[in-house]
């Protein structure tokens, strides 16, 4: 049941003692520019009768408590002003005192012993800066922030209301990486049909994740993969790609027979890791995700997400390499020119052949795999002066369609006994490594004539 949106001001926010920051919330990562662009607002504004500081979103949990789906971060730091304002003992004190303005005690300041890395640090250093700032407030400014403020408080007594809410609402703002919208979006998948421990469990395996490799493994791995595997063009992963990465529910019945292979799956794995024989023999079964598969929602998506960094990890540290494919390895990871961002392109393209070959096959032939992919990646940076991510783009769509040909692949042979032509060479200079292992391969038409 929703419940009809009403403005409520900065004090009685912060003065409910029934609202609660929930296990699920992302980290706190607001930058010293929001904040300080928070107080800059606060304070030109000051002449009005109103100001609309945004919208918050509740659901009222089993315990009768205000969990925040949405509003988090500007909460937290109307948190951290009014403890500063609470603990200033200088003129604004004085100035309170005159203007028997009351500092607000908040009970939601119990709740700032947050255990999350990312939050501790950045908590600690805007409340530094808010501080700093609290100190040049006028007693007015402090009865404009409580009185005056205001924010729109909607509350949603379904918790995959509020998530779709949470989901609709940050879709069509600017604030929330994709990653963050899918992470909305699968816990709310998640509502009734997992407990509470297994939604605080997928939240804490997300945040051990720091944003920088979360967008790697997306954009840089799963994503291209999952469009170039199907003929899709993956230039950027934004907020309007974040459908790729949602898919069935096992709990919703579906009419269509080619759920149930990924239903029986799923159920059979739960059931398995469920079994009271677990706790003698002590083993556990991995859902077998697929790069290419079906998405299930919800807690599927959050393991899907760590199993492939675990992958990536294992796939890094491989030591059954032979000679030839270290050799390969070494030049790519060494070259004068490979820190370049068309370098970079092409090395996107090399990495994810060997990610989607290895999710298939596994080790199988993967020395015979990585000079494949080598030479069918690098053959793009010695052919073109400029490579841009369009040429990336165009490269991994174009014949021999290697991403369609692994993901259509029942044998490694397949992908392995795919043609490659020979290259020819621009004049592109940084690249002395990558062309000496190209004419030792033999695919230059005629390496006495190359530089």
């Amino acid at each position: 049941m929703k419940n009809e949106p009403r403005i409520i001001k900065v004090e009685e926010l912060l003065k409910n003692e029934e609202i609660s920051i929930p296990s699920y919330q992302r980290p706190y990562k607001w930058t010293a520019k929001n904040v300080h662009q928070l107080i800059d607002d606060i304070q030109h504004h000051g002449d009005k009768s109103a100001y609309r500081l945004g919208t918050i979103v509740f659901h009222r949990n089993e315990e009768g408590k205000l969990d925040i789906v949405d509003g988090q971060q500007r909460t937290i730091t109307l948190l951290l002003i009014a403890l500063a304002i609470h603990n200033n003992d200088g003129k604004l004190a004085e100035g309170l005192n005159k203007g028997k303005i009351e500092p607000i005690k908040s009970a939601l300041f119990n709740q700032l012993s947050f255990s999350n890395p990312i939050t501790q640090p950045n908590i600690q250093q805007n409340y530094l800066d808010i501080a700093r700032r609290v100190v040049d407030f006028q007693a007015e400014t402090v009865k404009f922030l409580y009185e005056r403020c205001e924010l729109v408080q909607v509350e949603l007594e379904d918790i995959s209301e509020a998530f779709q809410f949470f989901d609709s609402q940050n879709a069509r703002g600017k604030d929330l990486e994709p990653h963050d919208l899918l992470k909305a979006f699968h816990l709310r998948e998640m509502a009734g049909s997992t407990t509470e421990a297994e939604r605080m469990s997928a939240v804490e395996q997300w945040e051990g994740l720091d944003t920088p490799e979360l967008k790697k493994i997306f954009s840089h791995f799963l994503f291209p993969i999952r469009q170039w595997a199907k003929g899709h063009s993956a230039r950027h992963f934004s907020k309007n790609e974040v459908g790729v990465f949602k898919g069935m529910t096992p709990t919703i019945e579906e009419p269509f027979p080619f759920t149930d292979l990924y239903r029986i799956g799923h159920f059979y794995v739960e059931g398995y890791n469920q079994e009271y024989h677990r706790n003698i023999d002590r083993k556990a079964m991995a859902y077998p995700f697929q790069i290419d598969q079906i998405i299930i929602n919800g807690k599927r998506f959050f393991e899907l997400v760590n199993h492939y960094k675990a992958v990536i990890k294992r796939i890094e540290g491989y030591e059954g390499l032979n000679e030839e494919s270290k050799k390969i390895l070494n030049a790519i990871n060494n070259y004068d020119g490979k820190g370049r961002t068309g370098d970079k392109y092409v090395r996107n393209l090399f990495d994810c052949c060997l990610l989607y070959y290895w999710d298939k096959f596994g080790e199988v032939d993967i020395d015979r795999a990585i000079e494949k992919f080598f030479v069918w990646a690098y053959s793009l940076r010695l052919r073109l002066y400029n490579v841009q991510q369009a040429s990336m783009d165009i490269h991994a769509l174009e014949s021999p369609h290697l991403f369609k040909t692994i993901r259509e692949a029942l044998h490694p042979s397949e992908v392995l006994n795919v043609p490659l032509g020979q290259v020819e060479l621009n004049m592109e200079s940084k690249t002395g490594k990558i062309i000496a292992l190209f004419q030792e391969l033999k695919y230059l038409p005629d390496a006495s004539k190359q530089q």
